[in-house]
């Protein structure tokens, strides 16, 4: 049963913020702080960029269908406290508890660049369209959203030419070879040309996604294409938190306990990827985080002490989809890293890109 009196504000609504907010639905008085007028599912966006007729509307999902009970203020945080949170209007949310889950920024397509569903289904057709006339694609990024991207557009368009350019000397450093053996020779099935251990001399003059003469010399290396995206930048969302409750690490990530509180104070927590937990900073961790933090509010809602703590992969964990049937994958296991086969990947993630999870979890058909 929810308690009356007791707050708990959730700063962020993405995968963290909103499985904790609907764990502590009825528990207390939960705020969402989230600007957004629905949750995005940025699994998909791929997907919503190279087939939008059947996909953009899929990635979106209704806040108002997530909470029962409780309810969001569709508002930045402008400044956090052990006391509250205040908003950019100046209004201020005082709560007993704080979950800080404002995630990260990445550049469009892989994230949306706008607080509105509408527009940002707008943008996916309208990119959609000049992608769709363009004969060469140039990507700048071979991790995993750019690899992914490449997979993609070939699974729309297998007569494109995709060229993937990036500094790394290889692909997925730090994984087991076995698994960038197979990713290699995927991409070699696809058609999909790397650039690797060299970037571009300067980005090119035309706007990432939008069609236009594209040019650029890498490495000595001239590169010409008809249009290109970019896969790489990720950012912390953590502007708010520049002054307040502890010190930002370079990246702008909080420091957390294995409580997964913010250092020196026990009623505020954080979760994902304004965290400075070692970890890759992927969707599956920020709502392993947050299970642990409602465990741990739910303790101290009822009188206990909070014990759940949070342990990071023993190993690296990467599910990277290549189109809807290809792809790689790596778990771990006791005998070491687990390489997943493109069939499991595809069953895991590829095909559905987590749509049936979030529909469970918004509470929509």
């Amino acid at each position: 049963m929810t308690q009356q009196g007791r707050t708990v504000a959730v700063v962020g609504g993405g995968y963290g913020g909103a499985a904790v907010a609907k764990a502590l639905d009825e528990h207390a008085d939960v705020v969402l702080i989230e600007p957004k007028d629905g949750f995005v599912n940025a699994a998909g966006s791929l997907r919503a960029l190279t087939q939008p007729d059947e996909w953009a509307e899929r990635i979106f999902y209704p806040y108002d269908t997530l909470l029962k009970n409780g309810g969001q203020i569709r508002e930045y945080a402008s400044a956090v406290d052990a006391g509250g949170v205040t908003l950019a209007s100046g209004e201020r949310v005082e709560a007993d508890y704080i979950v800080l889950a404002s995630g990260s920024g990445y550049p469009y397509p892989a994230k949306t660049r706008t607080d509105s569903t509408a527009e940002a289904l707008a943008h996916f057709k309208a990119t959609h369209a000049e992608l769709a006339g363009a004969d060469r694609v140039l990507i700048a990024g071979a991790g995993p959203v750019g690899l992914e991207l490449a997979g993609e557009i070939k699974a729309v368009w297998p007569e494109k030419s995709v060229v993937v350019v990036d500094p790394a000397e290889e692909l997925l450093g730090g994984y087991a070879e076995e698994l960038r053996a197979d990713l290699h020779g995927q991409l070699d099935e696809l058609g999909v040309r790397l650039r690797l251990g060299a970037a571009f001399d300067a980005e090119p003059a035309v706007e990432p996604g939008v069609a236009g003469t594209v040019a650029v010399a890498v490495g000595g290396e001239r590169i010409e294409a008809d249009i290109w995206f970019r896969a790489y930048g990720a950012t912390t969302n953590s502007d708010y938190l520049a002054d307040g409750l502890a010190p930002l690490n370079a990246r702008g990530q909080i420091p957390v306990t294995a409580r997964l509180n913010v250092d020196g104070h026990g009623h505020v927590y954080a979760i994902g990827d304004v965290t400075d937990v070692a970890e890759e900073k992927r969707a599956g961790s920020a709502m392993r985080h947050a299970e642990v933090v409602a465990a741990n509010i739910i303790a101290q809602l009822q009188g206990g002490e909070p014990v759940a703590e949070y342990r990071p992969s023993p190993g690296r964990v990467v599910l990277l989809p290549l189109g809807p049937e290809g792809g790689v994958g790596q778990v771990p296991s006791e005998d070491g890293p687990s390489i997943l086969s493109r069939s499991a990947v595809a069953e895991w993630k590829g095909r559905d890109l987590m749509h049936s999870k979030f529909a469970e979890l918004f509470n929509v058909a």
